[in-house]
């Protein structure tokens, strides 16, 4: 968790594809669409890590927080 920053977590399949995204909520916890399921959260970005379908984190993205950005 950095403040200020808002980030997101990509995850790629084993041919390199990305499959999931996840994104850092403001409390440090993670959330997560499954397929049609609704959202989850989640502790850190191994809970989905290796279940068919999601792959490992290939990368995490961050961007400045500030009244330009939206968060949605």
């Amino acid at each position: 968790m950095e403040e200020k920053y808002q980030k997101i977590a990509i995850y790629n399949d084993y041919d390199n594809l990305p499959t999931h995204v996840a994104r850092q909520l403001p409390n440090g916890k993670w959330t997560s669409k499954l397929g049609q399921d609704e959202d989850i959260e989640h502790n850190n970005l191994q809970g989905l890590t290796g279940r068919p379908g999601y792959g490992e984190v290939a990368c995490i993205m961050k961007r400045v927080i500030n009244s330009s950005s939206p968060l949605t």
